[in-house]
């Protein structure tokens, strides 16, 4: 413990695996080994493909590659410590080091509900205004939405290290998770803690809530626009390329707003749970995306195949 006066600040927190399945880590670290290699190969492989393909490099394809970006970090971000925890019984983590990781799981997160919303706008336009879409989101359009995209979470979330830095901690030092949530650390504080609340809510409502708003008002003028097409052929065709879309927004989005709404109000909820639902909110989406764009894209699929026929020729 570092002490100044009656400040308290823990030298590090303890992490936590799986409540009640401890003795059982080593072989829980299989399935969790499984996502992590499915997450690093599969969205190295979409960043390989669209960068190969000439014919990807457009505006929805540039956005999946930020999608694949993020994932990646995100990945990156967990697993030290989640593997570290359940294949050497590594606990410990330091205050500050416990910091910087829930800051980067933060701002990548935001990213990629950010990144979501802007791919939810370029279907929007492709589906709306086909014959605009290109002069509407060039090269440099998207460029400056990525830009614009990284920064907001970087600013937004700027002041949460500071505000936790700040407050007095006493008692308790296990977090919930093999990893740093903001809420989590927070609610081990024992001083006043209303303005690092108040402060999480307004910036998760301001950001994220308000990306999933557009994102729903973008599909509600899609089906519009959809519905007036002229044969039920163009209708599912329409339809058809904003599925992998929709698929990436429910895995991120669910598992997010559970979360949030569990450390915040689920008193009560089981470690379990709470434990289960925070693996699936940043480990499932990044193992998923590239499965379901691979799937569902028939570009990608037919790149990738083309890629793996050079390649055993």
């Amino acid at each position: 413990w570092e002490f100044n006066g009656s400040f308290y600040q823990p030298s590090a927190f303890l992490m936590m695996g799986i409540p009640g399945l401890e003795a059982l880590h080593p072989w829980i670290s299989i399935p969790f080994c499984a996502l992590y290699l499915t997450a690093l190969l599969g969205n190295c492989v979409i960043l390989f493909i669209v960068r190969k393909t000439p014919s990807l490099h457009e505006p929805m394809y540039y956005f999946l590659s930020m999608l694949a970006v993020t994932d990646l970090g995100l990945a990156l971000c967990t697993l030290p410590t989640t593997l570290g925890l359940f294949w050497f019984d590594v606990r410990s983590i330091g205050f500050d080091a416990c910091l910087a990781q829930m800051y980067f799981i933060h701002i990548l997160s935001f990213i990629e509900s950010s990144v979501l919303l802007a791919m939810a706008f370029d279907r929007f336009i492709a589906i709306s205004h086909p014959l605009r879409h290109p002069a509407i989101l060039t090269k440099t359009t998207v460029l400056k939405i990525g830009l614009a995209i990284v920064l907001r979470g970087m600013v937004s979330l700027l002041p949460i290290p500071f505000l936790l830095k700040r407050l007095t901690y006493c008692g308790r030092t296990e977090l919930s998770h093999s990893f740093c949530f903001h809420p989590d650390i927070m609610n081990l504080a024992c001083a006043d803690i209303k303005v690092n609340v108040f402060y999480g809510m307004i910036i998760l409502l301001s950001t994220v809530g308000m990306d999933f708003i557009f994102i729903v008002l973008s599909y509600v003028l899609i089906i519009r626009t959809v519905v007036s097409l002229t044969t039920k052929e163009e209708c599912l065709k329409a339809l058809n390329t904003c599925v992998s879309h929709i698929c990436a927004v429910l895995v991120f989005f669910i598992p997010m707003i559970g979360l949030s709404m569990i450390h915040r109000f689920g008193k009560n909820v089981p470690p379990l749970v709470n434990t289960l639902v925070a693996y699936t909110y940043l480990i499932i989406p990044p193992a998923l995306n590239p499965v379901i764009y691979s799937i569902k894209s028939t570009h990608i699929r037919e790149a990738l195949l083309r890629a793996l026929c050079r390649k055993r020729g």
